[in-house]
């Protein structure tokens, strides 16, 4: 035992209550009383309790992954699973898919099925922890990675993103180079870090190319079709309207192709249309859309390996990683009507 490691037994002497309640509640067992759980998870928090993490490689601790969505269903999160299990399926491991419903933080029951289950660890998506649930995990050695982080994931926790910065800025520097001046984004929520980070990126472009930016012209909804297509209806509806329009995802842009359609106007001739994440179905679309590529599969597979090689108990080179973006030009975009 490392010195200063606090052990269950001495946890166990100080609540007056025996070894295996200690070992009931950290294996989520449900024959405790709420009352002795939750003194037993007071302690091991104030004791920064860290069960051990065997070393072996070649063992596991269990045979399924948690995969948790904020929100599943839609094809970015088919993209996100794919790339979970390509990496899962060779080390035998099964996924357990979860959603929160649209929630950024799940409740403290999927917290205890997590625990009861014994998962080998659990990866987030547009979801995170309180600190009160990353301890309950790292006290029962379940480790975690956050891929596309919702807001601050905590100090020390495993994440992998993407350059939504520069997405943004590559996706707003094609409008201008083709001579768009009024260019409008339709982003995700503002309270998620990937959605600031697109629209700083759209106004680092602006800045770059000496050009005002509109704050009208500066949309949040929420990633699917049909906030992209109610804010499309209002800003191509105004008086001095868009002539190109980035959407913060492929889902947004689908809904703001339908808007312009509804309102007489062709793509690219009247409006350019730039979405994000190069889902399949964008080189299908009427017209073809001109997309910034996320590598969602690479940054699932990519966490999913490193949630594997913590529950081994082997060190990361890095736990933070943020992988590249690349314009994929199509035909949803052209020069502005002159």
């Amino acid at each position: 035992m490392a010195k200063g490691r606090i052990t269950i037994a001495a946890i166990a002497e100080e609540l007056g209550v025996s070894v295996p309640t200690i070992s009931r509640v950290l294996n989520g067992r449900e024959d405790v009383s709420e009352k002795t759980r939750l003194r037993v998870e007071e302690a091991l928090t104030r004791h920064n309790y860290r069960k051990p993490v065997a070393v072996n490689a070649t063992s596991r601790p269990a045979d399924l992954l948690d995969l948790v969505f904020h929100e599943a269903g839609s094809g970015w999160a088919h993209e996100i699973v794919r790339g979970v299990e390509y990496a899962a399926g060779p080390e035998h491991i099964g996924v357990v898919l979860s959603q929160l419903g649209g929630s950024h933080r799940p409740s403290n029951e999927w917290l205890d099925s997590i625990v009861a289950r014994r998962s080998i660890g659990v990866v987030l998506v547009l979801s995170g922890l309180d600190a009160a649930q990353r301890h309950q995990l790292d006290s029962r050695s379940i480790p975690y990675v956050v891929i596309d982080a919702h807001g601050d994931p905590g100090l020390g926790v495993p994440t992998v993103g993407s350059n939504n910065w520069n997405g943004g800025l590559v996706a707003t520097r094609h409008l201008i180079g083709l001579g768009h001046t009024r260019i409008a984004v339709i982003s995700g929520p503002a309270d998620v870090l990937c959605s600031r980070a697109r629209v700083d990126g759209f106004k680092s472009a602006h800045d770059e190319a000496g050009l005002a930016c509109d704050p009208e012209l500066i949309r949040w909804g929420d990633f699917e079709k049909t906030r992209g297509y109610q804010h499309a209806l209002e800003l191509l509806q105004a008086p001095n309207r868009p002539t190109a329009i980035f959407a913060g995802s492929d889902y947004q842009a689908l809904g703001v192709m339908r808007a312009a359609r509804e309102l007489g106007l062709v793509i690219p001739r009247d409006l350019s249309v730039v979405g994000y994440d190069d889902l399949p179905i964008t080189e299908w679309l009427t017209p073809p859309l001109t997309t910034v590529r996320q590598p969602l599969k690479e940054m699932s597979m990519l966490a999913t390996q490193m949630l594997i090689s913590i529950a081994r108990g082997e060190k990361l080179v890095s736990s933070r990683v943020e992988l590249g973006t690349e314009l994929m030009v199509r035909e949803s975009t052209a020069p502005p009507l002159s």
